[in-house]
């Protein structure tokens, strides 16, 4: 995020950097991480996990409804958004 100003100006998208040791200033990401520990363990090492397990799990959690996608899946949000963009 070197580039977050130049970023801003181009889109107009505020940038917010959450502080240090302030997990409840990155609630999303937060949420993802505990999604991620029931399937990876804290402190295993990533590498020991088959591409084809990642894989299996990167699906199961995009196609995981989410209640601040209005219980949609970040799938099929992700598919509709790139549709809009294909249309433009």
């Amino acid at each position: 995020m070197a580039r977050h100003q130049d970023l801003t100006a181009a889109t107009g998208v505020r940038i917010f950097f959450a502080e240090r040791s302030s997990p409840w200033q990155r609630g999303a990401n937060e949420n993802y991480n505990g999604l991620l520990r029931q399937y990876f363990p804290k402190g295993s090492n990533l590498a020991s996990h088959s591409e084809a397990h990642v894989i299996h799990v990167m699906r199961e959690l995009n196609e995981r409804p989410r209640k601040g996608l209005g219980y949609g899946t970040p799938a099929a949000r992700f598919a509709k958004e790139t549709a809009s963009i294909q249309t433009r």
